[in-house]
């Protein structure tokens, strides 16, 4: 029997308003760099945006629910799956994330944004092909909304050092890299890498711990749990305006770290933000951010 496309039944799902019941679509996740021959991959720029997935009829997010884009945004795009994200510019992300995660979208803010792709999920092909397929692909659309990231071809790690240095000025986050031969995998694995001169990571918020001095009255630190059920307190990376209204109990938030203890606790760990790239469900507001307990 054929072998149905992994997306196919999120294409059929998949309907007008907010996607409701939509399985999260199968994303290839990334690893770590680990002094990899960048020989054998195409190279990116990592983007400070939010993860999207264009099932051929709607831009989904990570846990499968459906952005309200304007209907003219994605007027022009194909039929066919895409894998990327939305993104207004370096250092834009708190910005971007509001805009894209309202559910009455306000059009002149979807006017900056671009789905910038990087890969074509329900292809078969090795990566390198799958590029092609791209480029050729994008040489017959025609919308401003939607661009094709640029994957480099370096010639040894010394590059890869230097334009991973060229993006850090530019006050980008880091470099992807993509294994040419590697067919697309929903899972985390070593075909996808990510590498940037900080390592970060995501914890949910198990509490408010009370600060001292000059925070007296504020936030002093989160307590947070990674998903493996290390805790820690995440107590540096914050603004006072922060402090005063930190991240509520039970938000998933990023922190940038460097290396772990013996006891596989983050060194050195700080707050980078709260990390919500879920659209807002009918009749919600933003999610409620609740005072130091």
């Amino acid at each position: 029997m054929k072998r149905l496309p992994l997306w196919l039944p999120l294409v059929l799902l998949s309907g007008s308003g907010y996607a409701e019941g939509i399985a999260p679509p199968p994303l290839q996740l990334a690893a770590e760099y680990q002094q990899q021959d960048v020989t054998h991959y195409r190279v990116s720029e990592k983007l400070d945006g939010v993860r999207a997935y264009w099932n051929g009829r709607d831009l989904l997010s990570r846990g499968g629910h459906r952005f309200s884009a304007p209907d003219w945004f994605v007027a022009g795009f194909p039929d066919t799956p895409l894998d990327g994200e939305l993104w207004l510019g370096r250092g834009r992300f708190e910005e971007l994330s509001a805009a894209v995660r309202r559910y009455r979208p306000n059009e002149d803010e979807w006017k900056s944004i671009r789905f910038m792709v990087f890969d074509l999920p329900a292809s078969e092909l090795p990566f390198e092909a799958r590029l092609n397929a791209l480029q050729r692909l994008f040489s017959q659309l025609d919308s401003p909304y939607l661009k094709l990231l640029e994957q480099r071809l370096l010639p040894d790690n010394t590059a890869l050092a230097a334009y991973l240095a060229e993006v850090e000025a530019l006050d980008g986050e880091g470099l992807m890299l993509r294994h040419r031969d590697s067919l697309y995998s929903a899972s985390r694995n070593q075909d996808l890498l990510k590498l940037k001169r900080f390592q970060d990571a995501e914890a949910r918020v198990l509490a408010h711990l009370p600060g001292q001095g000059k925070y007296a009255g504020m936030l002093g630190a989160l307590l947070v749990e990674t998903d493996d059920g290390r805790q820690f307190r995440l107590g540096t990376g914050f603004s006072d305006a922060q402090r005063q209204q930190p991240p509520p109990v039970g938000a998933l938030v990023t922190y940038r770290y460097q290396g772990e203890t013996g006891q596989r606790l983050p060194r050195f760990a700080s707050f980078v933000r709260v990390r919500n790239d879920e659209p807002e469900q009918p009749d919600s507001g933003p999610a409620p951010v609740s005072g130091v307990k």
